[in-house]
């Protein structure tokens, strides 16, 4: 069997993604996890803080309840179902670092947790950095004309 004909037999066995279906669940986990930092925003104004202290609540409390439902192997299941509406938010990269760090805890502190914890956050934050960088400079280039 040729790689060609392996790659026909593969995708007429698989089964077809329902891609309305999830771009619905996306849509509406991700909205439900924005309207949450909303609520939390609301009431960390109502409880006095400033505009910019809520602001670093609410990305702290999401942070920790998404690493909190990692490491109770929750945010995997809600995941399942919502796709890229779980990603996008910032709970997407909490859970992103807390999953490897739960998944290799057996392995010790140092050569497990510590080192494989930004196996999948590492490449988003150098080239995240790197972006920002380059955009920087395009934009000081731009305003020296």
């Amino acid at each position: 069997m040729t790689e060609k004909e392996y790659d026909k037999l593969v995708k007429s066995m698989m089964p077809r993604s329902p891609m309305i279906k999830d771009c619905v669940f996306a849509f509406v986990i991700g909205g439900l996890i924005c309207a949450l930092g909303q609520l939390l925003k609301n009431s960390y104004l109502a409880l006095g803080l400033g505009e910019e202290s809520a602001g670093t609540a609410v990305s702290v409390t999401l942070v920790a309840i998404s690493a909190l439902l990692t490491g109770l192997s929750l945010y995997d299941n809600i995941a399942k179902h919502a796709g890229a509406g779980t990603l996008v938010p910032i709970t997407g990269f909490a859970n992103a670092i807390s999953a490897p760090a739960v998944e290799f805890k057996t392995e010790g502190m140092i050569l497990g947790t510590a080192a494989k914890m930004f196996t999948i956050a590492g490449p988003v934050i150098v080239y995240g950095v790197s972006a920002s960088v380059v955009y920087g400079i395009i934009y000081w280039l731009c305003t020296l004309m």
